[in-house]
Parts: C-alpha cells; sequence; structure tokens
C-alpha cells in the first residue's frame, strides 16, 4: 500500500516510548508498527459490522414471518373501532 497521506496526533510520551519500544522489538519502525495496528483495529470493526449485519438479517427474516400472521377475524375492525369503544365505554359507566 503506497503512502501518500500524513496523519499525525498527540500522543504521551509514555505511549510513544511504549510503541518505540514494541517496533524496535518487532524490527520494524514506528510507522510500520502503526500501520499495522491501524490495519488490524479496522480489520476486526468491519468483522464487527458484518456480524451485526447478518444478526440484523435474522431478526429482519424473523419479523417478515410474523407480519401479517394476526388475525382478527374482522377486516373492517379498525373502520368501525370508534362505535366499538363508544359502545364499551357506555357499558362501562352504565354497569
Amino acid at each position: 500500500m503506497s503512502k501518500d497521506r500524513v496523519y499525525s496526533w498527540r500522543v504521551s510520551t509514555q505511549a510513544l516510548h511504549a510503541m518505540e519500544r514494541e517496533a524496535t522489538y518487532c524490527g520494524m519502525t514506528t510507522s510500520e508498527l502503526l500501520a499495522r495496528i491501524t490495519a488490524a483495529w479496522l480489520k476486526e470493526r468491519e468483522e464487527e459490522r458484518a456480524g451485526d449485519e447478518a444478526g440484523q438479517a435474522r431478526i429482519r427474516a424473523a419479523a417478515r414471518r410474523a407480519i401479517g400472521a394476526i388475525a382478527g377475524g374482522d377486516a373492517r375492525r379498525s373502520e368501525r373501532a370508534r362505535e366499538a369503544i363508544r359502545r364499551r365505554l357506555r357499558a362501562q359507566r352504565a354497569g
């Protein structure tokens, strides 16, 4: 991968020394170490998102199986809801 952009950020002296020690231990530059760390983190996040997407797909599939499965027996019930509610309220008040 070609490196044609510069990005910088501030880190504590302690963190910088730890990265430099690790890079030296692994026989690479600090820049190479940071490139590896970044690539590994990005790959991990991508895999996590793929898992989330697969989980969401399972949830959507389960929901699709249930859509339209509730049968009320009266196709026009929503049209008559107002009169049914008023009838029940009158019965409660009377009773």
